[in-house]
């Protein structure tokens, strides 16, 4: 027998167990995230043959999720350790379709979405500004003003993208009547959004993006290097005009002649030394101001040329150097934070919400603990953790959880760790993996199938407790999939189609228990790879 006949009878259009990442998981999408049933890719739409699969009643949601989203009108901070294969991914796409949803339901006081996991560009550039060693930990000088560059980065990026029409990198957040909204913002804002854009924005590589918003923000040359400009282009006319009428006019004596020829050279004199203040000095100063930028954008992959042209478009009363990130100053980064928040507002959010997973994946940490702690541990500050209009959910490493009671009373003070909604381990009981299943089993099978349940593909001398029993043993989702599957597929390889056995006996049941608990120990012990 194959896999194919057995579900087959049972009615199952898709294997509910392949599924191992979240990510790529069209079952969990379709449990999880979609709103809607789906119909049968195989069918032809609207024909007779037409299948919809069942959405459970129940979203896939793990027991703790309601605590680590919190309430998203009253934005908190949450930290969660699980293994690999726990769901802390599956609660990151969550999470992100109750944000969407609220959004939806909620467009006068949405929440910014700051996704930080996708980390791979943001450490290249790190490793190659700081010039760090890949060998050793090239985390030990992170600060947590890079972290603060970082988000500001990605929601500044998701903000501007939303307004200039074709953007898609990184995605944008949904405004709706974008470029309105932005006119109608104070003269304040737009100068901040405009700020952040020329400093954060690091899709901009010419300074296009900046002229570009510059434009429909309505944010004219209204500065002294506009005045300079003008004077510029404007400034050899007087000069030319006064040194053709002295020297061709007749009517003059020789006296006014000198004078006006004098005067002639006095403004184009003047005219050249404006014209290289714009063109060196000013050209030099931003170039300087750009440098200092970018020296300090660690974690922020801003190319310094498109940094330096944006720059030279903004006023200098915009662009001093308070404003700008040219130190290691918390402040300033705690600043420019709140003129993010500020422009957001302005834009229909009321909140951010930062969320950061995959902490492990970058190939510059490749799971190391230690590289993880030093570059984790700089946001695990209870000012930063409890940021105002703000909510940090860091899904991290169960590795991290070892490295954290390790730590002094000292760093838990500073932390406030009792007030961030710490889930210490991102556990499953067999109970829960069982309804899990059970759902991803439902989400598998036509709407006009009769009902069936987990316990139903195991022969009669199999209970639900000894099922429940065996996923305990499994821990977490990934790991009961594989044990669900394994269990299928031993079974289809032991058995004739002719025989027509169709139940997992239990026999099977615990052979594959025993194995797949001693492979999920070994994993833990990591004595042996996923």
């Amino acid at each position: 027998m194959n896999l194919a006949q057995f579900f087959e009878h049972w009615s199952i259009v898709e294997n509910p167990f392949r599924g191992e990442e979240a990510r790529t998981d069209a079952i969990f999408t379709r449990m999880g995230i979609a709103a809607r049933a789906e119909g049968h890719p195989d069918a032809p739409e609207g024909g007779p043959g037409r299948i919809r699969l069942v959405r459970p009643e129940m979203p896939s949601t793990h027991s703790e999720f309601d605590k680590i989203v919190g309430e998203l009108e009253r934005p908190s901070t949450s930290i969660v350790f699980g293994e690999k294969g726990s769901g802390k991914t599956a609660i990151r796409l969550q999470i992100a379709d109750r944000v969407a949803r609220f959004n939806h339901d909620h467009p006068g006081r949405r929440v910014l979405l700051v996704p930080y996991d996708d980390l791979n560009a943001n450490l290249d550039h790190y490793a190659r500004v700081t010039g760090a060693s890949k060998k050793e930990d090239p985390f030990k000088g992170m600060r947590l003003v890079d972290h603060l560059d970082a988000i500001i980065a990605i929601g500044t990026g998701r903000l501007v993208n939303a307004l200039l029409t074709g953007s898609e990198t990184p995605p944008p957040a949904q405004i709706e009547d974008g470029a309105k909204r932005a006119k109608r913002m104070s003269p304040a804002s737009r100068r901040e959004l405009l700020l952040l854009q020329a400093v954060y924005d690091t899709s901009d590589t010419t300074g296009a993006r900046t002229a570009a918003l510059k434009r429909m923000l309505r944010l004219r040359g209204n500065g002294p290097r506009a005045l300079i400009a003008t004077g510029v282009w404007v400034g050899w006319v007087p000069a030319v005009a006064l040194f053709v009428w002295g020297q061709f006019y007749s009517g003059f004596g020789e006296t006014v002649r000198t004078g006006l020829l004098i005067g002639a050279a006095a403004l184009l004199t003047l005219w050249l030394l404006l014209l290289l203040k714009l063109t060196l000095v000013d050209r030099m100063l931003d170039r300087h101001v750009s440098q200092r930028v970018a020296k300090q954008l660690r974690l922020v992959p801003r190319g310094f040329a498109g940094l330096a042209s944006s720059l030279s478009k903004l006023d200098r009363s915009v662009a001093s150097a308070e404003a700008l990130p040219v130190s290691g100053s918390e402040e300033t980064r705690y600043a420019l934070l709140a003129r993010l928040q500020r422009v957001a507002g302005e834009l229909g959010f009321e909140t951010i919400l930062v969320l950061m997973d995959r902490v492990d994946e970058p190939t510059l940490i490749r799971g190391d603990p230690e590289r993880m702690r030093s570059f984790v541990w700089p946001m695990l500050s209870h000012k930063f953790l409890q940021q105002g209009g703000m909510a940090v959910k860091l899904l991290l490493p169960i590795e991290l959880r070892h490295a954290l009671f390790k730590e002094s009373s000292t760093f838990f003070q500073e932390a406030r760790l009792d007030k961030q909604n710490l889930v210490e381990r991102l556990s499953w009981t067999g109970a829960m993996l069982y309804d899990l299943c059970n759902a991803r089993l439902s989400a598998c099978r036509p709407v006009h199938a009769e009902p069936i349940s987990l316990i139903d593909l195991f022969d009669e001398n199999v209970s639900r407790g000894d099922l429940v029993d065996a996923l305990d043993h499994m821990q977490q989702p990934r790991d009961a999939f594989k044990f669900l599957y394994r269990c299928l597929t031993e079974h289809c390889a032991s058995v004739t189609a002719e025989e027509g056995s169709w139940r997992i006996p239990k026999h099977t049941l615990e052979v594959v228990r025993k194995s797949e608990a001693d492979r999920v120990m070994g994993l833990q012990r990591g004595i042996r790879p996923a």
